[in-house]
């Protein structure tokens, strides 16, 4: 059975329905099945299209509308409105090469820990100090996958606590597509999340005493060995 603290984990972020939806009206708008200015076909056409529920479709359609792509009129209905999609910073993370996104992360993962150690409270390192003993916990058990997701957690937890709202949202997205790759990369092994958990908690008690140029040095360290 999982405690209640193994309930925080970040679970593994799969696309939606709605998602794939908006991914395939993305392509038929690319494709020209659907030019600028074309009235789309009414929810209950879509629903048949694309074999979803109503609610995927509508959430599809807010998600588009979001992005500049279509255009709701009440009454009349959802038009074409660009072809020119405007990706959120989540999206182009999301479709970018692991090695750009581990190459973002290694460059903050210093910053933020030099942050976390000068600006964290009392409750942020406490969850930093429940996410470095799941770490343990999960690796000495040889429990892949909340082994993993509990190292993305410590980390996330840093991040949380550095002070800096943006630094925190780029870490915290690029980080869960971190995650995604440890199941192919350490092929459901925790060897190397063993042998990583003293560095993680010398990171810990630098950030617990507040020495953020020890924080900093550690985080590089650890980014280095690519634990």
């Amino acid at each position: 059975m999982h405690s209640s603290d193994d309930k925080m984990f970040m679970q593994i972020q799969r696309k939606s329905l709605a998602q794939e939806v908006a991914e395939r009206l993305i392509q038929g708008i690319t494709n020209e099945e659907y030019a600028v200015g074309d009235k789309l076909p009414i929810e209950p056409e879509l629903m048949k299209i694309y074999g979803v529920g109503r609610s995927s479709i509508r959430e599809a359609i807010k998600i588009l509308s979001i992005k500049g792509v279509l255009s709701v009129q009440q009454g009349v209905g959802t038009f074409v409105t660009s072809k020119n999609i405007q990706e959120s910073l989540e999206d182009q993370i999301n479709n970018a090469e692991f090695n750009e996104v581990y190459e973002v992360r290694a460059l903050l993962d210093s910053k933020i820990a030099a942050k976390a150690a000068a600006n964290r409270s009392d409750k942020e390192l406490g969850t930093i100090k429940m996410y470095l003993d799941l770490r343990d916990r999960f690796a000495k058990d040889n429990q892949a996958l909340e082994c993993y997701q509990a190292d993305i957690n410590f980390h996330i937890s840093i991040a949380e606590a550095c002070g800096n709202t943006l630094l925190k949202e780029i870490y915290r997205i690029a980080s869960k597509h971190i995650l995604r790759t440890f199941e192919v990369s350490h092929n459901n092994n925790t060897d190397s999340f063993k042998l990583s958990q003293k560095i993680h908690t010398d990171l810990y008690k630098a950030i617990e005493n507040k020495d953020s140029d020890t924080a900093a040095r550690i985080a590089q360290l650890i980014v280095e060995k690519v634990y």
